[in-house]
């Protein structure tokens, strides 16, 4: 079963599409939302977690799950992965950060994406809110109108306190196989660790965006993969 775990910049539309061919392909998915509360006082990955946990409760507690996070997403595939009872088969990272322990997302980019950072960084603690994009701001990445307003619709701004949380990494993981799949050139350098780790890797251009774009291409990527991984999901 795939779960498609969406960033929490933005929302589920980014997986919509994807999760829909999937499932024409005969795969079970789920898309879960990731909320989460500023005055919770709770971290915000726990937060997140917790939703992820919520949302597969019903999922029977021996299906085999494939956790597949985009974009921000991929720091979290540890924590929501300790809150399930089902096993994981395989994590995979769509253009995605690398999880490092006790690794807050601001120290994650300054790693990953060292010449942005460099403009970056004084912007939250100026009391900046990212992402502020605006329908215009992503015309490029996402030309279809209708799918852009609805990226657009769902962006999350955070301030200051999310980008400066830690975020933990249990003991033992990677305790599945990892694959990474790279869209953009945004994302080479996690690319490179996942490749030097010797994970499964796939490069399939076309932007950040890529799986509202052309999410046919994703989903078949997705399903090579973790054929060439071993795994059976439909059995």
């Amino acid at each position: 079963m795939f779960i498609l775990i969406h960033s929490p910049l933005v929302g589920p539309s980014t997986w919509h599409a994807v999760a829909h061919t999937l499932r024409a392909a005969g795969h079970e998915v789920a898309v879960p939302a990731l909320s989460d509360r500023n005055e919770a006082h709770v971290p915000y990955w726990q937060q997140h977690a917790g939703a992820g946990q919520q949302a597969l409760s019903s999922v029977p507690t021996d299906r085999r799950l494939i956790l597949v996070g985009h974009s921000g997403a991929g720091p979290l595939l540890p924590v929501i992965r300790q809150q399930l009872p089902q096993p994981v088969a395989a994590y995979v990272f769509a253009d995605a950060g690398i999880p490092q322990a006790d690794v807050s997302r601001l120290d994650l980019i300054a790693a990953e994406a060292p010449d942005w950072f460099e403009s970056f960084r004084e912007f939250p603690k100026e009391g900046g809110r990212f992402p502020d994009w605006r329908d215009e701001d992503l015309i490029e990445e996402i030309p279809d109108k209708k799918l852009r307003a609805n990226l657009v619709s769902e962006i999350q701004p955070r301030a200051l306190p999310f980008w400066i949380e830690p975020i933990p990494v249990f003991a033992v993981w990677p305790d599945a196989p990892c694959a990474y799949v790279q869209f953009s050139p945004s994302y080479n350098v996690p690319a490179a660790r996942a490749h030097d780790q010797g994970w499964l890797y796939r490069h399939l251009p076309g932007g950040h965006f890529l799986p509202v774009v052309d999410p046919e291409s994703v989903a078949r990527t997705f399903i090579d993969m973790i054929e060439e991984l071993g795994l059976d999901l439909k059995n």
